[in-house]
């Protein structure tokens, strides 16, 4: 069958071609903006990619077109499709008829780290021989792809709360039906397409209403909005993590590269490894309770943790020129932006630590979480934001009140000279956005070169 995928470089659907390709089908897809790590991944996968939304890359007609959501009505792909009849579907109803239909499915959902849990979930189920498959919206690590079917019933996804395709609004993540699910938070996010934070708790009481009841569900114990979740009916047992609930961490160090794990207050063990963070503590608990549901005992997921490396775009190291370091980070919410630096702050101590962000997101494009910026950076010695022409509201204003010396600039030029003049031997540079900033990285690390 000859599958054509509308808007293929996203993180999700270019996932979705892997899985197609992998079970035989001929793949080809078009998108309006082609950049790693998504397209050299397809590539590699032998992957066919147009760019732009041309009728002509219909012609002539595949079998099956799958939509992502970020097309809409008047897209002249759409248009064509629907004017030619041609059969059409969403990504993650693709994926629920053709993939997860009787396997035992493990959904991540939550605002921040579903990539970075599902990564971790994958490789623990790996690391114990169990050969899952998955869909990741990020390149893990360990596995150098963002998805496959896998040789067991186990299948691990990326339970994303955005919605499915312009004819059907509701989340992706009530499609999966997952037997096994991480609420890993909740807050308010997505402003194009929720007015406010019921309106997602609503979609996130949807999927609670399709896991079983001799399934599992984990969240924190002190998510507000999960309990509110969990209060409007719950059908399955539940497990809580964090300092209340039944699975807990005692850090070992205070950046979280060490900590003991407890459950019901008995001791596990301890994991090691090169993860940062309060948020990656708390994902690694999660990652164990659903791992164990499946059968994975404590100490083989300890091992699993131990060894697990993280996703692309998840404080990747991406370069170190002249003693100066540079990350590169997805944050693009102002609570994943202030636990990454803390994160990284607790583990450099008092290195200069310098942020460079961009408000990409479409939520931030709207302005939703723009009082949460000023703080969301104190970690931080210094920060540069990029403030487009087409942003649409008043970013320096916004970040006026900063304790942290904070820069506004309207170029990458002007980002790269500033952060030249400050950086020093043993500076630490995280650049945040959730697209490919121009390839900032690349041409920062350069100029820092010369």
């Amino acid at each position: 069958m000859h599958i054509h995928i509308l808007g293929i470089c996203g993180t999700f659907m270019g996932s979705l071609a892997v899985l197609a390709k992998e079970l035989g089908h001929r793949v080809t897809g078009s998108d309006a903006n082609v950049y790693p790590p998504m397209s050299t991944q397809l590539e590699a996968q032998g992957i066919e990619l147009m760019q732009g939304y041309e009728p002509a890359h219909l012609q002539p007609a595949p079998d099956l077109v799958v939509v992502g959501n970020a097309l809409s009505r008047g897209n002249p792909a759409v248009e064509y499709v629907l004017n030619q009849g041609l059969p059409y579907v969403s990504g993650p109803q693709w994926l629920a008829d053709h993939v997860l239909q009787g396997r035992w499915v493990l959904g991540v959902a939550g605002t921040h780290g579903k990539t970075t849990t599902t990564s971790m979930l994958a490789w623990v189920l790996e690391h114990a021989g169990m050969s899952p498959g998955f869909l990741i919206g990020g390149v893990p690590q360990n596995f150098g792809v963002s998805a496959r079917l896998g040789g067991t019933p186990f299948f691990v996804v990326e339970a994303d709360e955005y919605d499915s395709a312009f004819f059907d609004k509701r989340s992706k993540f009530v499609h999966y039906r997952p037997r096994t699910a991480i609420l890993n938070n909740l807050e308010f996010d997505h402003a194009d397409i929720f007015p406010d934070l019921a309106a997602i708790e609503r979609q996130f009481h949807h999927l609670v209403r399709t896991v079983p009841g001799d399934g599992l569900i984990i969240h924190p114990q002190t998510e507000e909005a999960l309990a509110r979740v969990i209060g409007m009916g719950c059908w399955t047992p539940v497990q809580t993590t964090g300092t209340a609930g039944q699975w807990q961490a005692r850090l070992l160090s205070e950046d979280g590269s060490r900590f003991e794990v407890y459950i019901d207050e008995a001791l596990l063990g301890v994991v090691e490894w090169s993860l940062t963070g309060q948020h990656n503590v708390a994902n690694a608990l999660a990652t164990m309770a659903a791992a164990r549901h499946v059968g994975v005992v404590p100490e083989v997921a300890i091992a699993g943790l131990s060894g697990f490396k993280s996703v692309k775009r998840r404080m990747e190291k991406v370069a170190e020129v002249k003693g100066v370091t540079i990350y590169d980070d997805f944050a693009h919410h102002p609570t994943a932006i202030a636990t990454t630096l803390d994160g990284l702050r607790k583990q450099i101590g008092d290195a200069p630590l310098i942020a460079v962000i961009e408000p990409r997101s479409n939520s931030m494009k709207l302005g939703a979480h723009r009082d949460g910026l000023p703080g969301s950076v104190t970690q931080a010695d210094r920060v540069f934001w990029y403030a487009p022409a087409n942003l649409g509201w008043d970013l320096a204003a916004t970040v006026a009140s900063s304790s942290v010396p904070t820069e506004v600039c309207d170029s990458l030029e002007a980002i790269i000279a500033g952060v030249k003049a400050h950086a020093v031997p043993g500076t630490q540079v995280v650049v945040m956005s959730n697209g490919g900033f121009g390839g900032l990285h690349g041409k920062l690390a350069k100029a820092l070169e010369e």
